[in-house]
């Protein structure tokens, strides 16, 4: 069935709203299937992009298990739903009368590397929360906890530990860029960080990019929503200590959650489902804000935020808390008569 020149790809998906997919469904420049051609991937199966189904399925499974068909990437998008009482038959395999947990573990044995795509299936991510009645977990992690699924230790058949491409969704770029460099032999472990992401976009942070940058410099914040202020101080945004670079590489080359006025909710971190607070409002102790950018020390973030506060330009004061520029910004030269 596949091209031996080719680095064959199965996609799964379990526990979650199937919205990585389509997301990567909307790839620009180049488009999914022309750049996994580029790549050299072939999908041996997709739910959504694939004609085979039912048994015919099953058959494909037990093949690649059985070692007939190699298997290069194992994707699966969405969690891994376990209950009830661990028996994982909330999610049964169409065709096959077993639980997809079953299969998602054989068939991680045989890949050569194993990527979780969304924070669902890296970590939990929103299929885990609100009590977790389906006892939903991430492959290699059970919300901030190693272990998840296939276990802390687990590495793939090429010696890599579960890639999390951890977002909700995530950007199609990021995926397309790290099955590409796999499948082009260019992805180790150095390009992993602290929770298995990968550097390409887990090394930058939200913040960088932010059209709200100026009002942040000077802590003008905005006070409710579709205000043009920053929203770290009072709209709970974690764009200062989310690790995305999702305002330098935009959706669909001009879209991002804070370009369309609403808050960065650091979905690309586990647990970031379940904050303890509403996600459009920041919680302060003492008047500061509890979630700190990445790397300040309070004191210096109060020091800092008081000198900004007082030298905020009249323009910034006046834009933050409303909908539309009220005060362009002044030219110092003036026009010659």
């Amino acid at each position: 069935m596949a091209d031996e020149g080719k680095t064959t790809l199965l996609w799964l998906q379990s526990g979650g709203c199937g919205g990585c997919t389509l997301s990567m469904m909307c790839a620009e420049g180049s488009d999914m299937l022309t750049a996994f051609q580029a790549a050299g991937i072939e999908i041996l199966w997709h739910p959504s992009l694939s004609e085979l189904s039912g048994k015919d399925v099953v058959r494909l499974f037990e093949r690649i298990i059985a070692g007939e068909i190699r298997l290069d990437i194992l994707c699966l998008e969405g969690a891994v739903m376990t209950g009830p009482n661990g028996t994982g038959k909330f999610h049964m395999m169409a065709a096959s009368g077993r639980p997809m947990q079953g299969w998602i573990a054989d068939l991680a044995k045989v890949a050569g590397h194993v990527v979780a795509v969304g924070s669902c299936a890296a970590f939990g991510g929103i299929t885990s929360a609100g009590g977790n009645a389906t006892e939903a977990r991430g492959l290699a992690y059970d919300g901030e906890k190693r272990g998840g699924h296939l276990g802390a230790d687990f590495r793939a058949r090429a010696g890599l530990p579960v890639v999390n491409i951890a977002g909700c969704p995530t950007h199609p770029n990021w995926v397309i860029e790290t099955l590409a460099q796999i499948s082009l032999g260019l992805f180790g472990e150095n390009q992993l960080d602290t929770t298995e992401r990968p550097r390409s976009y887990a090394d930058h942070l939200v913040h960088h990019g932010c059209p709200r940058n100026e009002f942040y410099e000077f802590k003008a914040s905005a006070e409710k929503p579709s205000e043009l202020g920053c929203m770290m101080e009072n709209l709970g945004c974690k764009g200062t200590q989310a690790h995305a670079d999702c305002n330098t590489r935009l959706w669909n080359g001009e879209g991002s959650c804070l370009r369309g006025g609403y808050a960065c909710i650091n979905c690309t971190a586990p647990g970031f489902e379940e904050p303890g607070h509403a996600f459009t409002t920041t919680p302060k102790f003492a008047g500061i804000p509890v979630g700190l950018p990445t790397d300040m020390p309070k004191a210096w973030f109060v020091a800092l935020s008081s000198l900004a506060k007082a030298a905020t330009p009249q323009r910034l004061r006046r834009n933050a808390v409303a909908d539309h520029i009220v005060l362009p910004p002044s030219s110092r030269s003036k026009a010659q008569k």
